[in-house]
């Protein structure tokens, strides 16, 4: 069990703002062209609300929010210390990711979880759960892996459950576990020839969607070696775990679940999210606060 969540909010959110959708408020727009997705606004609260409501419901205490060094939007919403301040009993510290020397953005996934370890060193000496600020995670899935027995695990999630276009489900990454469900291999780009031979013991194609279960202890050399990954020039959670299991094998199990992660990549997500929570009577049962 752990209490401890690592929120990815440092994005430079580029298809975001490259998207388009003429239907948006302009404050929408100027929200979506100038923010972190955690801060858009849904339902007049910022997405990472959301996020963290889910969080709160499985049990989780301490959020490490890793942000951008221009961050002051974020302690407007979440406070000013930079950590350990209160906000609807959750404990919220913040980690900057700062951009290396050449870059104009940040270094990726692995290197934004590698800093927060950097930057509060007792999360290498225990188990931690990493999640993206832009997915709306369910209470059960944070739940099953602040709750889970395996040092590092991650939701494999059934990519028949997940309501987004075909054509970009069939561009997810496929995971490929074992018949006791550890990972064996992440495959990027998948074609359709090739497909079939991904699937779980139950026939189910399987995706994973970022939110991950890790042991400090073990992770941490993986994530301060991480690879640049040689298209996209960044360190990714994906290389990092995948050394390590090449190096520990059996040492990442996925849990299956099946169900819809909405999220928000492109302007016309807003919408949808907002539809989403409409749709299923999602409400922040908490004190409104700022």
């Amino acid at each position: 069990m752990t209490d401890h969540l690592i929120i990815l909010a440092g994005g430079a959110s580029s298809r975001m703002k490259k998207s388009s959708f003429s239907t948006l408020s302009k404050e929408s727009i100027r929200q979506a062209n100038s923010r972190s997705k955690a801060l858009i606004l849904i339902n007049d609260r910022p997405m990472l609300d959301y996020v963290l409501f889910n969080a709160k419901q499985a049990g989780f205490k301490k959020i490490y929010l890793v942000t951008g060094k221009e961050n002051s939007l974020f302690k407007e919403y979440y406070g000013s210390k930079e950590s350990n301040n209160t906000y609807q009993e959750l404990s919220i510290s913040y980690v900057y990711q700062h951009i290396p020397k050449g870059r104009s953005k940040p270094f990726g996934t692995a290197d934004a979880v590698y800093q927060a370890l950097e930057q509060y060193s007792e999360l290498k000496k225990q188990k931690f759960v990493v999640c993206n600020c832009d997915n709306l995670y369910s209470a059960e899935a944070f739940s099953q892996l602040r709750n889970s027995n395996d040092r590092n695990a991650f939701i494999n999630y059934d990519r028949d459950a997940l309501q987004y276009s075909q054509e970009r489900i069939e561009s997810f990454a496929l995971t490929k576990i074992d018949a006791n469900n550890f990972l064996l291999d992440i495959i990027e780009k998948p074609n359709s020839e090739t497909t079939q031979y991904y699937q779980d013991t139950n026939g189910k194609l399987r995706v994973s969607m970022n939110i991950f279960l890790f042991d400090g202890t073990l992770f941490y050399p993986y994530l301060k070696n991480c690879i640049v990954h040689p298209i996209r020039h960044e360190k990714e959670l994906p290389s990092a775990l995948l050394q390590m299991i090449t190096n520990h094998p059996k040492a990442m199990r996925g849990i299956p679940l099946s169900e819809h992660v909405p999220d928000l990549t492109a302007k016309s997500d807003i919408l949808k999210m907002n539809q989403y929570l409409v749709s299923h009577e999602f409400h922040l049962e908490w004190k409104k606060k700022n």
